[in-house]
C-alpha cells in the first residue's frame, strides 16, 4: 500500500474521510495535512483501533476510493 496516496491526494479524500469516519472533526482532518501517521493516531484514539487495525482500515478506505487510480 502506498502511503503517499493519503498526502497526495489530500484535498480530494477530506470530504471521504469525514464520511468515513464521522467522528473526526474538520479541525483534526486539517491539522492531518494528509499525513498518514496522523490519521492513523487519530483513528486510534477516536475509535479504540489498535494501530494495526487503524493501518488495515485506512488501506481497505484508499483501495474502495475512485482516486486510488
Amino acid at each position: 500500500m502506498n502511503k503517499d496516496i493519503i498526502q497526495g491526494k489530500w484535498k480530494e479524500i477530506k470530504g471521504q474521510l469525514k464520511k468515513q469516519w464521522g467522528e473526526l472533526t474538520d479541525d483534526e482532518i486539517n491539522k492531518m495535512e494528509g499525513t498518514y501517521k496522523e490519521l492513523e493516531g487519530a483513528l486510534q484514539k477516536k475509535y479504540g483501533y489498535e494501530k494495526d487495525e487503524a493501518s488495515r482500515e485506512i488501506e481497505s478506505f484508499i483501495e474502495n476510493n475512485d482516486w486510488n487510480e
